[in-house]
């Protein structure tokens, strides 16, 4: 029967547009004070999630090799908490906008804090949302998810042009970073380039060494190369990145998310602009070095052309295909074109809205207050400070523009509350039926099973 119902659901998801699934995975670092050691730690918060089900459910079956029973858990929310080579990783519900995104990608840091509140941890352990180890030299990671049309048209064009916009977006998508990869840790970078900088628009960029490659590790590329739907695969692919930042500002976020999205829906409409870029790697890094205009590449036909005036085109294409559409493309239209303008004249502009000039003015601001140089190791510190989770001691959030759709108002909701348009709203009232039975459970992001009971697939991610 067609209900009032149906009818103002279907209204809704023609607003907003569901035709992808985004959804991120963050890998947190972690400062723990001694005695107290992470071996204890980690594994105390982690578990603190799922202790009488308090925020989900515990994995009961080996996920892999390295996931191991207990080694984490599926969370009420949809989204998942385990712990990844040392840390805390937390991957969002299968989100179907850029708002919902952002708004369950600040759950995770919410839930956090929660956790080294109630265990007492208060000024002992403190996590952060970045990405790289000053001391090591080590890198950990920000993985953005993005389902496609298994059928999207993957021409020469199509793919090399989305290779350009992936490598040219870290003017847009860095996070900042004092200092830089030394030699010494060449095992674990790829760039080529050791001249010490002082300061850099990405923590990730100097640890990629591939345009497309299949491992994760030791051999990052821009476009990771497996095929692992985690859905429907003769109807889905999934987009899998790895070579960007975590985003500290909702307005950063926001548009990383947005505009990968837009450009992936310019790739199916095959509407893409025709960039091919000499070498991406190389203007990856190249561009991640300089801090103000011109960021000029080099394209395939030997010509050098102004990066941003190639990221224009992606704007025009997305803006003459996607203007009108619904509210979010458009408000991610107009925040990716405001930080064009700025990147091409002022991006003093762009304080509150970019990750790496919000950073870099504040560094400055501090060094100029404590009259230190950029070699002080107390800038490393601050950089450090401004990842932190907790809203209270963020110095990136203090800065933060807020007045856009990004704004995540509602993130104390969605520490419990799936997201309503995707399966993860399903997924988590299986959770809940299984809550309590003593059988054995699987779980994973396409499928959940009670055993010898009842078995669910999950293969449409917006089946709710």
């Amino acid at each position: 029967m067609f209900t009032i119902d149906l009818w103002i659901q279907q209204i809704y998801n023609t607003n907003r547009m569901l035709r992808r699934i985004i959804g991120l995975e963050t890998e947190y670092g972690c400062l723990i004070e001694p005695p107290l050691k992470p071996e204890r730690v980690i594994p105390e918060i982690r578990d603190w999630f799922f202790n009488n089900n308090r925020y989900g459910l515990i994995d009961t079956h080996d996920r892999d090799w390295d996931e191991p029973v207990g080694n984490g858990g599926f969370l009420f929310n949809g989204g998942r908490i385990y712990v990844d080579m040392g840390h805390i990783e937390y991957c969002t519900p299968e989100c179907a906008s850029a708002v919902d995104t952002v708004l369950y990608d600040r759950a995770g840091d919410l839930l956090l804090v929660d956790a080294v509140e109630d265990l007492g941890y208060n000024e002992k352990v403190k996590f952060f949302r970045n990405n790289i180890d000053h001391y090591t030299g080590a890198t950990f990671g920000c993985h953005e998810n993005y389902s496609m049309d298994r059928h999207a048209p993957l021409s020469k064009k199509n793919v090399l042009s989305l290779l350009a916009f992936q490598s040219m977006r870290v003017l847009f998508v860095g996070s900042g970073r004092v200092g830089s990869a030394s030699e010494g840790s060449i095992y674990e970078t790829g760039s080529g380039i050791y001249d010490n900088v002082p300061y850099q628009l990405s923590q990730r960029a100097d640890y990629i060494h591939n345009d497309f490659f299949q491992w994760v590790q030791h051999n990052r590329a821009i476009i990771n190369t497996r095929d692992e739907p985690l859905a429907d695969p003769r109807k889905y692919r999934r987009l899998h990145l790895l070579h960007s930042d975590t985003n500290v500002l909702p307005a950063n976020l926001f548009l990383k998310v947005g505009a990968s999205s837009l450009v992936l829906d310019l790739l199916e409409d095959d509407a893409m602009p025709e960039i091919e870029l000499d070498d991406a790697v190389g203007s990856l890094h190249l561009l991640n070095r300089r801090l103000e205009p011109p960021w000029n590449v080099f394209t395939r036909n030997g010509g050098e052309v102004d990066a941003v005036e190639l990221l224009y085109e992606y704007w025009e294409n997305a803006d003459q295909n996607y203007r009108n559409r619904d509210p979010e493309s458009d408000a991610i239209l107009n925040i990716w074109k405001k930080v064009l303008d700025g990147l091409a004249s002022d991006c003093t502009e762009l304080i509150g809205d970019l990750d790496w000039v919000t950073k870099q003015y504040l560094l400055e601001q501090f060094m100029a207050n404590e009259n230190l140089n950029w070699d002080d190791p107390w800038l490393k510190a601050q950089d450090i400070e401004y990842h932190n989770v907790d809203p209270s001691e963020s110095l990136g959030l203090a800065l933060a523009n807020r007045d856009g759709i990004w704004e995540p108002d509602e993130a104390v909701n969605s520490k419990i509350e799936p997201p309503k348009d995707t399966r993860a709203s399903k997924r988590s009232k299986l959770m809940r039926d299984i809550e309590g039975h003593r059988n054995s459970y699987i779980l994973d992001w396409d499928r959940v099973e009670l055993q010898n009971h009842w078995r669910e697939t999950l293969l449409d991610p917006f089946e709710t």
